[in-house]
């Protein structure tokens, strides 16, 4: 594998590190110290996902055409500056500058994913591209794994503020460490150079015009047919990050500590079972790993809603959830990470997984006024769950739709 893919992936870990660090509690925060209800909560962090969502294609866009490391170096610092607003708001009690420091952050994320994820695409060949990405996401969750850890222990101690600032120290390293250790792209060097590009990578002509890419994504039904497929699941999906936590804090009264070592338990299942994971699916197709990702996801929900039912079992039916859809999460990684590049004309990859992102996030961006609705209204934990988990259902259709259309070479893991 690439040094520079092995090396992203280290420097996905500290960016990590940090974001976990604070993110996760974000709901909590904004139910346990603001005081707000849970469908309030629900609406603010939906509205702080809009423009992130909206610029999620101008990211892939403009990769295409600056060249990966131009564009995700300034886009991590500026992740960077934003979790800094966010600590200092924080700090002056400025739900304001949180809300806005939370969203300029999920801007600068929207812009540099589809970069990182054409700069590994640039490295690889499709047969080895799902390891590449297997790789950094094994870095990412290593991150994930400290930070979320470390900042359910770092709340109880010095608070939200000054985790917070921990976090945005921690960004700020991960970007220096980007810009000493990795290099620009086969891609970026032909674009730098007006040399053709080696191998798999893009001729150095690179895309046509911004008119010729939108309509070339419009044109590929089964590329949108995917996307849609990813927009319930990652509805699904979402409510690890948002119900999940405020369920089992408020509803379940499980403390901020155990809660993070649930949370950092997802990052470890990852670290060493990622994997072994893509490993036992090489052969089979991305779709059918993303049909069982969901069938996994659909279970946790279920064991959380019907386990915590039982007095004496809310600590257990947490751990039960996070075990079962970490399974789902691992598998649902392979195809997500993957087929965007895999399905992508060659000048078009960070196009593709910049609207591929678009639809994804705004699944996960629909997670929280839904459930925050349902939290509100219904009181029984396997209803919630049960309801919660219903966006499989075309989830699991669509896929297996797309599956029979992806060409054979695409679509295997």
């Amino acid at each position: 594998m690439d040094k520079s893919v092995r090396l992203l992936g280290v420097a996905t870990g500290i960016r990590l590190l940090g974001f976990a660090m604070v993110y996760p509690f974000l709901a909590l925060y904004l139910k346990r110290v603001v005081g707000l209800g849970y469908v309030e909560v629900g609406a603010l962090v939906v509205l702080v996902s809009i423009l992130p969502l909206a610029i999620s294609p101008f990211g892939g866009l403009i990769t295409d055409r600056l060249g990966r490391r131009r564009v995700f170096l300034p886009a991590l610092g500026g992740e960077a500056a934003a979790v800094l607003l966010v600590a200092v708001s924080m700090e002056l009690n400025s739900i304001a500058g949180v809300l806005v420091g939370a969203a300029l952050a999920g801007v600068a994320g929207s812009i540099a994913q589809p970069a990182i994820q054409a700069y590994v695409a640039d490295l690889t060949s499709i047969p080895d591209r799902t390891m590449a990405y297997t790789w950094v996401r094994i870095g990412f969750n290593a991150g994930f794994t400290v930070g979320v850890a470390a900042g359910g222990v770092l709340i109880g101690f010095i608070g939200f503020p000054g985790t917070a600032f921990v976090t945005a120290a921690t960004l700020a390293s991960g970007v220096v460490f980007i810009f000493l250790m990795i290099d620009p792209s086969p891609y970026d060097v032909a674009r730098s150079k007006g040399a053709a590009a080696p191998g798999h990578v893009p001729s150095v002509a690179g895309p046509g015009s911004l008119r010729q890419s939108v309509m070339t994504l419009a044109r590929d039904r089964t590329f949108l047919i995917l996307c849609f497929a990813s927009l319930f699941s990652g509805e699904m999906y979402g409510n690890w990050s948002f119900t999940f936590p405020l369920f089992a804090n408020t509803v379940l009264l499980v403390p901020y500590a155990v809660l993070g070592v649930a949370l950092a338990l997802n990052g470890v299942m990852v670290v060493f079972g990622q994997a072994p994971m893509t490993k036992m699916m090489t052969g089979r197709k991305h779709t059918y790993s993303a049909v069982l990702a969901v069938l996994f996801m659909a279970a946790s929900f279920i064991a959380l809603g019907g386990l915590s039912l039982v007095s004496g079992l809310a600590v257990v039916s947490v751990f039960a959830f996070v075990v079962l859809l970490t399974f789902g999460e691992n598998l649902g990684s392979i195809p997500s990470m993957t087929l965007p590049s895999n399905v992508a004309p060659a000048t078009e990859i960070g196009s593709y997984n910049g609207v591929f992102g678009l639809f994804n996030g705004t699944g996960s961006s629909l997670t929280p006024v839904i459930a925050g609705v349902i939290l509100a209204s219904i009181g029984n934990h396997l209803l919630v769950w049960a309801l919660l988990a219903l966006p499989g259902i075309p989830a699991l259709l669509l896929y297996r739709w797309a599956g029979k259309r992806i060409p054979a070479a695409a679509n295997r893991v």
